[in-house]
């Protein structure tokens, strides 16, 4: 049996370094980029990177939300922090190395019923389901996570 999958098209145009991007659907959604005055932008939108460690945030509170599900857990409002520490030599002047982060690490503060015990399950399944969190883990890069519970607020 063929592994099923589902594609994710994003569109873009621009002009120097800002872009309009369009992710394809059944609803379109547009959202643009550009970057830092360092790298040739007018830091208009967020850039590239900002994206990405947004989608990494995102991407830990959607899958987290469904591992949840799966283990008849409740949650509340997710606090969520990612950082990404990039030396931008490679990207700005040619120099030789890794124009990935070095390092990232992200922050999650959750409400929740969790015991301690099904807590650290939650984590541990959503960073194995997590495409995004795949994405970087597998990149080679440092990352690190640090998740904190919270009761449910009334």
């Amino acid at each position: 049996m063929a592994k099923q999958t589902v594609p994710f098209v994003v569109e873009a145009e621009g002009t120097g370094v800002a872009q309009t991007l369009t992710a394809l659907g059944d609803d379109p959604h547009q959202f643009r980029a550009d970057t830092l005055p360092a790298f040739g932008g007018a830091d208009a939108e967020p850039s590239p990177l900002s994206y990405a460690l947004g989608a990494l945030t995102s991407c830990h509170q959607v899958t987290g939300s469904l591992v949840a599900k799966s283990l008849g857990l409740t949650l509340g409002r997710w606090q969520l922090r990612a950082q990404g520490d990039l030396d931008p030599s490679v990207i700005s002047t040619g120099a030789e190395g890794n124009a990935n982060f070095d390092a990232v690490t992200v922050e999650v503060t959750l409400e929740t019923d969790a015991t301690p015990e099904q807590f650290a399950r939650l984590q541990a399944e959503t960073e194995r389901r997590c495409p995004v969190t795949q994405l970087f883990q597998r990149s080679g890069l440092a990352f690190t996570s640090t998740w904190s519970a919270v009761p449910l607020s009334a």
